[in-house]
């Protein structure tokens, strides 16, 4: 499911205006496939920023009712993983977001800071870093 991990920091470009800024956000909304396990996470606005939540998986077609069971909190662990929101506050647009935190329920590992940089191929970066030099990249592809 590795569903975790944004990409890059970036304000809207000239003017700033409410429109840019949705037009920015809109550009990365919609379902995307993690690459692993038929990981898929649907990216969406979460007020003026966007934010993802688990949509799918392997495992969560095996059982739908899967917890996040690799989470270091043992008081998370309960949480069902379909719908679990797994990046939030990002803002910037139109190719590159930042914000957090991140959750990959795949690992448990988690991130206080993403960026998301949607590249010239239509996929999307997503990085989480831990710290500065701590960082780990996913690129995603849209499914829709």
């Amino acid at each position: 499911m590795s569903m975790m991990l944004a990409a890059v920091v970036v304000a809207v470009a000239g003017g700033g205006s409410a429109a840019a800024a949705s037009q920015g956000s809109d550009a990365i909304a919609g379902l995307w496939s993690t690459g692993s396990q038929g990981g898929r996470v649907e990216l969406y606005r979460c007020g003026a920023a966007i934010c993802g939540k688990v949509d799918d998986a392997a495992p969560l077609r095996a059982n739908p009712d899967q917890r996040d069971m690799k989470n270091p909190d043992r008081t998370l662990r309960a949480r069902r993983l379909k719908g679990l929101v797994v990046l939030r506050r990002f803002t910037g647009g139109p190719h590159e977001w930042t914000g957090g935190p991140l959750y990959d329920p795949e690992t448990g590992e988690g991130a206080a800071k993403g960026y998301l940089t949607l590249r010239g191929d239509g996929k999307l970066e997503v990085k989480g870093c831990k710290a500065a030099i701590f960082c780990r990249t996913k690129v995603w592809t849209r499914v829709r």
